[in-house]
């Protein structure tokens, strides 16, 4: 790779890898979520990143160029992070907060590699390109806010971290000499 193009040829790639990739996981989050407001939101989600494989698909039309096969590494991670503690059965709040808290690992990820590609696609004078990216960063953003506000209203049911009622700390119950009182 020597040239500004083919690094925007490499990332595009990885992006549409990315969200190919992620429109299956999130139709596995959204059957896997107990709260209905999530599940819609993961699936209405789920179709928008459908259109931002074809405005991928279009940036690559527009630059009369094919995209190589490639796998971007990092959403399988983030895919694989889920995946793997979905397997460990926890309460189905519980999944829900980790659902979240993925899906804006995922979204911050994607905001980044979109805002280095449209930069990318303006050094280049790629306007068509800027133009697709730009409407997928926004859908992207959205998504991030979406998710943070569902962060702020759905929580643990057990917090796990309940004291038994009567117990004080030692410290408390000793007198100046170190000595219970």
């Amino acid at each position: 790779m020597q040239t500004a193009h083919e690094l925007f040829l490499h990332e595009l790639t990885d992006m549409l890898d990315a969200e190919r990739k992620l429109v299956d996981a999130l139709g596995e989050q959204a059957e896997n979520a107990s709260n209905p407001q999530l599940q819609k939101a993961l699936t209405a989600h789920q179709a928008q990143t459908e259109k931002q494989v074809q405005r991928l698909e279009q940036v690559f039309e527009s630059l009369e160029e094919q995209p190589e096969e490639t796998e971007c590494k990092g959403i399988k991670g983030l895919i694989e992070e889920y995946q793997s503690f979905a397997e460990e059965d926890p309460a189905e709040d519980i999944l829900d907060v980790f659902s979240i808290g993925a899906a804006m690992k995922v979204e911050a990820y994607e905001i980044n590699a979109y805002e280095g590609l449209i930069r990318l696609a303006r050094e280049m004078g790629h306007n068509k390109a800027v133009k697709l990216l730009q409407q997928n960063l926004k859908e992207e953003q959205a998504t991030w806010k979406k998710m943070e506000g569902f962060s702020k209203k759905i929580k643990p049911e057990q917090m796990g971290m309940e004291e038994e009622e009567g117990e004080e700390e030692p410290s408390r119950s000793r007198g100046r000499s170190g000595r219970a009182a």
